[in-house]
């Protein structure tokens, strides 16, 4: 196995957590309105999610039987409806007591454990990410390699959560967000209604059959 292969998995990974999206959002409010280590939390949680598309996208780039589009018309409907009830707490959210923050997770474990594993973005970004930085070593994959690029991959996940959270845990960041953090929290729901509306309208086709073979 080349150094390539294994700095195309490390690269993948890291890119998969750094390119934003929902995560982001729910890591920007968590880490910035209750500190890092309710956001070290909540990408620890989400840690299993990124393994587990990361899995699927090394396994369907090997060359693995599909598992089919339904489980991921099924799931992309799924996650859809959770990022809606996401969106729709923040966007009906309310002032509270004087520095107290607006919206604030009661198990930031759970939340990203949930979120990783319902990520709209999981699976054909973790494919495509992995696709782009691997393609040039396709030769060299096979099954027997898949435990040495999963871990490496973890530790290419591990790497940018700690970049994210020393970023969204910072003193500037969080004195920015607590003066604003009424409008980002809704200005976040509307996204979150926003990704979830795009979910659900990707999905919907397939699970109807209405999508072409």
């Amino acid at each position: 196995m080349s150094f390539a292969l294994l700095l195309g998995a490390f690269g993948a990974a890291a890119a998969y957590v750094l390119i934003p999206g929902p995560a982001f959002l729910a890591l920007l409010g968590i880490g910035a309105g209750q500190g890092r280590r309710a956001g070290a939390l909540f990408m620890g949680g989400h840690l299993a999610g990124d393994l587990v598309w990361s899995a699927l996208a090394l396994v369907a780039i090997v060359g693995a039987r599909s598992i089919g589009s339904f489980v991921f018309d099924l799931l992309g409907f799924l996650c859809g409806l959770y990022l809606a009830w996401i969106g729709w707490t923040a966007l009906t959210a309310r002032p509270k007591g004087t520095g107290e923050a607006v919206m604030t997770v009661r198990n930031p474990l759970r939340r990203g454990l949930i979120f990783g594993l319902t990520n709209p973005k999981g699976y054909p970004v973790a494919l495509a990410t992995f696709t782009a930085l691997l393609a040039g070593q396709s030769d060299q994959l096979d099954f027997d390699a898949l435990p040495v690029l999963l871990g490496v991959s973890l530790l290419g996940f591990l790497v940018a959560d700690v970049i994210l959270i020393a970023i969204i845990g910072a003193g500037a960041v969080r004195r920015f967000y607590r003066a604003h953090e009424l409008a980002i929290v809704r200005a976040s729901g509307l996204l979150f209604c926003g990704f979830a509306v795009q979910a659900i309208w990707h999905a919907a086709p397939g699970l109807l059959g209405w999508r072409r073979t």
